[in-house]
């Protein structure tokens, strides 16, 4: 080797230590740099258990544990309630235990409620619906106190929902009182057997009694009324309103009470066509007999929604409705006819299927149906006509699968008109006419 080389020999030693030290470093630097990106897009390992041996609270575990992750949870200022219940869904179906935390910290629930709500997300996957993951209930003090439902999926109607009760404090809303469905099993809750959420207020249960109409499903919507005062023809009525009149509960408010008191309480049920282009309202009349009885549905006023039904659906004819009121009393559905006709259109048969789903829930009950027609015509002639009217109809029940047996009939002719065929100047009354061409049901239930 030359002195040359032997000189150089050090250098190149030195030199390679160095490369090598630095590539040490940046494969040291690189490591760190993929753990810290681990860490960072890891889901959150969140427990929420306030028996911790460290002492901390669980409050203090949830938002340190939250912070290794770098992200911050983001909390609405409660000016929108509509927010502020978008939130608490996301809270409650994620298991956000730092968010919920930090909700029952800032809310005016009881710890038993508070309690509870942990429980329920520990011990269950709450599944919300999609398309409606919350809904507003309706207005409990004006401008002040307010109810939502998250709405649960998979679960029987009923207990699909759980209401928070929002208030209103200097311009901010907060959680006041939360109301589970009875049979989540939250093993120690033995007060929560029975059917808790359908009967907790009057709210809840005209809540419930409102949906089980928008579903067409008369047994449940029967079994929350007092049938001495709302008859079988009234709830039929109003289901077959829903369905052609093809309306919806309003987002907004869509009850609002009106009289609350111990022993009655009132709400107007505000509706509106599925598009959103015209409103409705009721009035639906809460009863109890005591403080330890449940409330019933005691009265619906039909009046206002009738109306509007007119306008929308039968050209302003008031008259032309599937109500009509039972000189005997109470309210009697009636299907109309073109003239001359004996046939059923798409309308009334529409009317009949949602009957017939009645009927057929209960074998042992009845129904009359008599025939009418307008004057046109002779005696006899009409007096078939209606037979044909009360026929058409029956048969259409029996292709629905209702009994025979369940059915009577009876034709009237022009012998029983609801308005006057002709005007008192004794011309031709066509408006007259066209109510009286009719079959009219009695549900003998």
């Amino acid at each position: 080797m030359s002195q040359t080389a032997r000189s150089k020999a050090p250098l190149i030693v030195f030199l390679v230590l160095v490369l090598s030290a630095l590539s040490t470093t940046l494969f040291l630097l690189e490591k760190n740099k993929q753990a810290k990106k681990a860490l960072r897009d890891a889901p959150p390992e969140l427990t929420l258990n306030p028996d911790a041996p460290s002492g901390k609270s669980a409050m203090e575990e949830a938002e340190e544990n939250l912070s290794l992750t770098g992200a911050k949870p983001v909390f609405p200022n409660g000016a929108d309630p509509l927010a502020l219940m978008h939130f608490i869904g996301d809270t409650v179906a994620k298991k956000d235990h730092a968010n919920l935390e930090k909700l029952i910290a800032q809310s005016t629930v009881s710890p038993e409620a508070a309690d509870r709500l942990k429980k329920l997300i520990n011990r269950h996957t709450i599944t919300l619906k999609p398309q409606q993951p919350v809904r507003e209930v309706g207005e409990i003090e004006l401008n002040k106190k307010r109810r939502y439902s998250l709405e649960l999926a998979e679960r029987p109607p009923g207990s699909d929902r759980i209401y928070f009760d929002l208030v209103k404090k200097e311009g901010r809303w907060f959680v006041e009182q939360v109301t589970f469905p009875s049979d989540m099993n939250l093993a120690d809750d033995s007060a929560e057997n029975g059917d808790g959420i359908l009967f907790a207020d009057s709210l809840a249960l005209a809540d419930a009694f409102l949906m089980a109409v928008l579903r067409q499903d008369f047994a449940n919507a029967k079994k929350l009324v007092n049938a001495q005062k709302v008859s079988d023809a009234t709830l039929a009525g109003l289901c077959i309103l829903f369905e052609e009149g093809n309306y919806r509960l309003r987002p907004q408010k869509p009850l609002r009470a009106i009289i609350q008191k111990p022993l009655i309480a009132s709400f107007l049920a505000h509706v509106e066509a599925s598009d959103g282009s015209q409103a409705a309202q009721f009035a639906v009349i809460l009863k109890k007999n005591s403080a330890e009885t449940s409330w019933t549905i005691d009265e619906l006023n039909l009046d206002q929604l009738l109306s509007d039904y007119a306008q929308r659906i039968a050209g302003g004819d008031v008259y032309y409705s599937p109500l009509i009121k039972n000189p005997a009393g109470g309210d009697t559905l009636v299907l109309y006819f073109e003239f001359d006709e004996g046939r059923l259109t798409p309308r009334t048969e529409r009317q009949l299927t949602i009957v017939a789903n009645i009927l057929k829930t209960d074998p042992n009950k009845k129904i009359r149906l008599s025939g009418h027609t307008d004057a046109k015509g002779s005696a006899e002639y009409n007096q078939g006509l209606s037979a044909q009217r009360a026929d058409a109809v029956k048969e259409f029940l029996i292709r629905s699968a209702v009994s025979p047996q369940q059915i009577t009939t009876v034709a009237k002719g022009l012998s029983e008109p609801r308005r006057p065929n002709v005007k008192e100047s004794g011309e031709d009354n066509p408006d007259g006419r066209r109510v009286n061409r009719r079959t009219e049901i009695y549900l003998d239930f």
